[in-house]
């Protein structure tokens, strides 16, 4: 609890049994009333880590995709009755003890949306961020500022907090279930004129983190700029889609899924 705010920590996971008990060793739990895991299929031992650990555990069966995981965790955490929710990757590539000062900075009412930097600090490259990587990461962030009007360090980082306000007015069930999903969602944030804050986070690269190949990172990048596209399009007006809709049919459901 947080300002008497319920604070809830989210985990979309796909093969993260080398890592989960690391980054759920390292949330301060001074704060923290509930951590959730969205395990995505995985063939090895993630549910079972994550039961073992004493965390609500939902799993996927078959694999749903990224965006599907996180669906499911934003609409879990809001039948909780979450206040603010925190999406953290459990393969340990982000610092969890930068949780507090996120859902902070929620909870004192100045954000409805906290994005953990890697690019602010200028850690990325020193963390082990391959170099393709940053540079993919700098030009889709320059091209999206430029195309949304917006002034983020960083459209593509897995390290995020939301108030449920935010996660309420999102049409996200007009996401990708793909990886996308993460790059749609803050393209609608601005689209809806919700206050977004940034905090430097160092990154940590390593054979067990998760990282998509570069296959994969080809399919997000056109993704990402047919997001921004969209948005220009929509913004002026020559495109009617549900990725920027405030109807109610695309928002979550917090009365969706339930699992133990």
């Amino acid at each position: 609890m947080l300002h008497g705010q319920k604070v809830i920590i989210v985990l979309p996971a796909y093969e993260a049994e080398k890592t989960i008990q690391r980054t759920v060793d390292a949330i301060p739990r001074d704060v923290v009333d509930e951590i959730l895991l969205v395990d995505d299929a995985s063939t090895d031992r993630t549910s079972e880590i994550g039961r073992q650990l004493g965390i609500h555990t939902i799993t996927h069966d078959p694999n749903l995709g990224y965006g599907a995981s996180q669906k499911t965790c934003y609409s879990e955490a809001l039948r909780l009755g979450a206040d603010i929710v925190v999406m953290l990757h459990p393969d340990y590539q982000y610092e969890p003890r930068l949780l507090s000062a996120m859902a902070g900075m929620i909870a004192s009412g100045v954000y409805d949306v906290v994005i953990a930097s890697r690019i602010l600090g200028r850690t990325a490259v020193a963390g082990g961020m391959p170099l393709y990587k940053y540079v993919a990461n700098r030009l889709l962030t320059f091209g999206q500022n430029l195309l949304l009007g917006s002034k983020l360090s960083e459209f593509h980082t897995g390290y995020r907090a939301f108030s449920r306000r935010a996660l309420e007015t999102l049409p996200l069930r007009a996401n990708s279930d793909d990886f996308v999903f993460d790059n749609q969602m803050l393209a609608q944030a601005v689209a809806f004129d919700l206050r977004i804050g940034e905090i430097s986070c160092p990154t940590r690269y390593f054979p067990e983190a998760s990282s998509i190949d570069f296959r994969r990172s080809v399919v997000y990048g056109l993704g990402v700029v047919r997001t921004s596209l969209a948005y220009r399009a929509w913004r002026w007006g020559l495109l009617d889609t549900e990725l920027f809709s405030d109807a109610p049919e695309w928002r979550l459901d917090p009365k969706g899924p339930k699992g133990a």
